[in-house]
């Protein structure tokens, strides 16, 4: 008689239509022998190649990267916002090899001001007050990514912080040439009404046109005192001016706000799967522990064997991992700062056995009836039985030496809070407010259901979907891999990391694949709109409710998510970039 295991899988191969990752047009990836940088954005991809060439490491060009996206795709790319940055160093500073690769995970995170409140989005019926999270200056969070991009260079750096700015100061400057599509970004109505923002982007209505030299002098001199003088945006002139414009906007941010901000630099997560390490996101990123978590319910089905790579039969298996781990991140996770976490509960193998024994080999498990398997986690925080932004960016590192950083940093919506500070500062400002849980168990603006983890407190950080993570195998770096999205980052990089590892797709078919996602609630199975119809119907008829994104609005791309990938290969050492062609504006450099 079959074991349970081994009937599940048989059945499961009776789903078998095959899908291959397909673009619109062929596009022939980057190849290099020594360095690699990855970005959304071609200046800020050879901003990153300028630095490595000038004997900066990858964490030099992580920082070049980071201040010129800042300057040439501010819908996501910031100084007034924040995120996180996983390092993994074989030399030190000095280019020495170390006795063993070290690995850091930095949390530049944003963090709610002092003056900010567990109910202050709610109304006198304690009701949500729709938009007051996510549009205005009672939205932005105290900015983390100066700070973030600073202390990386200053601790791991080679190049000075000048050298790493130089390339976004000339940026800003003398400008950069518009492609239509970062035009298009830029005639955006959500920024209309903020006159600096209009100002700055727009030219008071005289939008630019593909072709155009954008440059922004403002920000020039900001960049330029920031290198200088680090310290200025926290402790000196900028602060005063960022804190002085917020408030007087009705924003909570204060000198001492900025004075108090400090860079987190956490221990990664570790997991394994499939033979090969995996190193990536702590809390407060929710996308470490729940990749682990999904990748540990996978780690004995032989997925190649159901079916080709989105496959209704692959698909099936692999959402229901989604559904399960996405369970235990609304009811759990949280600033690390402020809560106790079951981390290695929630990472553990039998853990995941118990769960992966709840699995139907053929049907969706609903998730209303979903019971987490016993004994294993604490009791939740109770939460009302009520059933994050695409505008982030990920940008992927290596170089010569092998040392490696993978940075995703946001400003959480398009282009933030909507607010692009005045003052002379001139950048965009984040409503990352909008990640903590305004109200326990009502969705925030990516339908996610936070618990009392993730409550507003002063100074705490929200918890983020961001996953930068990076793929060992017999001590060799595989993989660098990441992905903007709001709560589809996990299960973006997920479907990124089983797409090379498991079914053998090159770097660029797994960046360009069509993505699918399921985040426990609401119940159902998200598709991007390209997505072929075989297998979705195949799912539909085992009984999932399938969303095509965008599929009924004809000026929607219906997609998500922007994969910069790096692939090493483990025999020749040839490295490969992949460039999300969701965007057509991006590059992989590399020499």
């Amino acid at each position: 008689m079959l074991s349970s295991i081994a009937t599940r899988c048989l059945l499961l191969s009776l789903f078998t239509t095959p899908l291959l990752a397909q673009t619109d047009t062929p596009y022939i990836p980057s190849t290099s022998k020594h360095a690699m940088v990855v970005t959304i954005q071609h200046n800020a991809s050879d901003a990153g190649l300028e630095v490595l060439k000038e004997g900066g490491n990858a964490v030099d060009a992580a920082v070049a990267v980071g201040f010129a996206l800042a300057v040439t795709y501010p819908v996501a790319g910031n100084l007034g916002g924040g995120g996180f940055m996983l390092v993994r160093m074989k030399t030190d500073q000095h280019g020495k090899a170390l006795k063993a690769p070290e690995a850091h995970f930095l949390d530049y995170r944003e963090r709610a001001p002092t003056a900010a409140t567990a109910d202050m989005y709610l109304d006198k019926d304690k009701n949500v007050i729709k938009g007051l999270s996510t549009v205005g200056y009672k939205a932005i969070g105290v900015p983390g990514t100066v700070a973030g991009l600073t202390y990386a260079q200053k601790t791991y750096g080679r190049l000075t912080l000048a050298q790493d700015m130089a390339p976004a100061i000339r940026l800003a400057t003398n400008g950069f040439e518009l492609t239509a599509e970062e035009t298009k970004f830029l005639q955006t109505k959500y920024i209309e009404k903020d006159p600096e923002s209009h100002r700055i982007y727009q030219r008071n209505g005289d939008f630019y046109k593909p072709g155009e030299t954008f440059a922004q002098p403002e920000l020039a001199k900001t960049l330029a005192r920031i290198a200088t003088n680090p310290g200025d945006f926290y402790h000196g002139d900028i602060a005063k001016r960022l804190a002085a414009f917020v408030q007087a906007g009705g924003g909570l941010i204060t000198e001492k706000d900025l004075a108090d901000y400090q860079v987190k630099d956490r221990t990664p997560l570790y997991g394994k799967y499939h033979g090969y390490d995996i190193i990536t996101s702590p809390p407060p990123s929710s996308g470490g522990i729940v990749l682990l978590e999904i990748l540990n319910i996978l780690s004995t089905y032989d997925l190649p064997k159901l079916g080709a790579d989105r496959s209704a039969a692959q698909m099936h298996i692999i959402t229901e991992a989604f559904r399960r781990a996405y369970m235990d991140r609304s009811d759990y996770l949280g600033d690390p700062d402020f809560n106790d976490m079951p981390l290695t509960q929630m990472a553990d193998p039998k853990y995941a056995a118990a769960w992966r024994e709840s699995i139907d080999p053929i049907k969706p498990t609903p998730s209303e009836g979903l019971k987490r398997p016993a004994g294993f986690l604490p009791p939740p925080p109770a939460v009302p039985p009520v059933h994050e932004s695409p505008q982030t960016t990920h940008f992927s590192v290596v170089d010569k030496d092998g040392n490696a950083a993978s940075s995703t940093y946001t400003l959480n919506s398009f282009f933030g809070a909507g607010i692009t500070a005045g003052n002379g500062l001139a950048f965009a400002l984040n409503d990352e407010m909008d990640d903590f849980t305004a109200k326990v168990g009502v969705p925030n603006m990516f339908r996610l259901i936070q618990g009392p983890a993730n409550s507003i407190a002063p100074g705490k950080r929200p918890l983020s979907a961001m996953t930068p993570t990076m793929i060992i195998k017999d001590s060799k770096l595989v993989m660098i891999l990441g992905s903007p999205g709001g709560s589809t980052i996990i299960t973006t990089v997920a479907n990124d990391l089983i797409s090379v590892l498991d079914n053998h797709l090159s770097i660029q078919q797994a960046a360009d694949a069509p993505r699918f996602h399921h985040q426990y609630l609401p119940d159902r199975l998200d598709v991007e709109k390209k997505f072929p119809i075989a297998p979705v119907n195949e799912l539909k008829e085992t009984g999932y409710t399938v969303n095509r994104a965008g599929e009924f609005d004809e000026k929607s791309p219906g997609q998500w998510g922007d994969s910069e990938l790096i692939y090493i290969d483990p025999k020749s050492g040839l490295i490969t970039g992949g460039q999300d062609q969701r965007r057509h504006f991006g590059k992989a450099a590399g020499y």
